[in-house]
């Protein structure tokens, strides 16, 4: 498994309830049980033992646990499944996750927090591969704001915050996009993906890659998409050039990038900082909804410095063009990406 700053979300079975959303945390020294789901698993508080010792961590401040229990914890990789007995600390604290496991417990179950196969991930949208079924995915109701523009809300919401939530989406319609006609991009005032290729790099310049005639097609039609939202330009003499690269989607068609390895080389990382995830997930506790925005064609958005335009250079069979736009492929567009998005809440 590729190594990731993303935190592993799980669940698993604990006590002969299956409990979603526990967090793995090879960083806890503790394994800790929420009080909210406790009381869910109808289990009698006298099992709970004292425990004297507060935890530091929650928010910087000390905690005071409610105190000890043991349970059992079982995991499984089918057909496989093991159980352990794990003390969990019950801490009447408001929190994104229902339980965290720690070092402890991992120690006994002998997993690492960056293998998740002994234990059923949970999945945005899905399920895990070895995930028992749970509840339905929530049904979504179309709110059409126009002509083939449609907008789509949960169902399992109050009826009250459902009519707030439409009519709030209703005089904002601005901020949404349905084609990139109504993207207007960010202006070059407020910022620009900049390239810093070291000079003292060798250029380098690939040769095109032959492809089958069915994917040849699929590169002309992303290619004629591109133009005509404006995001390439077509370049005669480029000094660097890429080839494009062609990945199977989950419904059988072809998605076009373009392998920007030699010129992501010659550029030193920027190391500006990121979110964290679970930071991120941390913050939402204690309150009742969640807003969060996916921009549309997101690092599209950010043009690219004119003179850094002609290094994005890539050759197809109907000729070379170059980004006009930041592609989500160059090395560092993620930390330009976050410059803005704290600019905007700056400002």
């Amino acid at each position: 498994m590729q190594p990731h700053d993303d935190p592993l979300v799980v669940t698993v079975m604990v006590a002969n309830h299956m409990i979603h959303r526990i967090l793995v945390d090879n960083g806890s020294s503790a394994d800790v049980l929420y009080w909210p789901i406790f009381k869910q698993m109808g289990i009698d508080r006298d099992r709970i033992k004292p425990f004297g010792s507060p935890l530091i961590g929650f928010a910087g401040e000390q905690v005071q646990p409610i105190g000890l229990i043991s349970l059992h914890v079982t995991t499984w990789m089918a057909p496989k499944q093991k159980t352990v007995m794990v003390d969990f600390l019950v801490v009447d604290r408001p929190g994104a996750y229902n339980a965290i496991i720690g070092h402890p417990a991992l120690n006994k179950l002998k997993a690492k927090a960056s293998d998740p196969s002994p234990i059923v991930i949970d999945t945005v949208g899905g399920k895990g591969k070895n995930e028992p079924k749970g509840e339905p995915v929530e049904p979504l109701e179309d709110v059409v704001v126009g002509k083939g523009r449609i907008l789509k809300i949960g169902t399992q919401i109050s009826p009250r915050v459902q009519d707030g939530l439409i009519t709030f989406l209703l005089r904002n319609l601005e901020v949404f996009v349905w084609t990139h006609d109504d993207m207007p991009g960010i202006s070059p005032e407020d910022i620009l993906h900049q390239l810093n290729v070291d000079p003292s790099v060798k250029l380098v310049k690939r040769k095109r890659r032959k492809f089958a005639p069915e994917q040849t097609m699929a590169i002309a039609e992303e290619v004629e998409k591109l133009l005509k939202a404006h995001f390439i330009e077509e370049v005669y003499y480029p000094d660097w050039l890429a080839n494009v690269v062609l990945v199977k989607k989950s419904n059988e068609k072809w998605r076009m990038h373009v392998d920007f390895t030699d010129l992501n080389k010659a550029c030193p990382k920027d190391n500006f900082p990121l979110p964290r995830n679970d930071a991120l997930v941390d913050s939402t506790a204690g309150y009742d909804l969640l807003s969060f925005m996916d921009a549309f064609s997101s690092y599209n958005q950010i043009y690219m410095h004119p003179e850094d335009r002609e290094k994005t250079a890539f050759i197809t069979d109907r000729g070379m063009y170059y980004y006009k736009v930041m592609h989500f492929g160059l090395k560092n567009a993620g930390a330009t990406y976050q410059r803005l998005v704290n600019k905007m809440f700056r400002d």
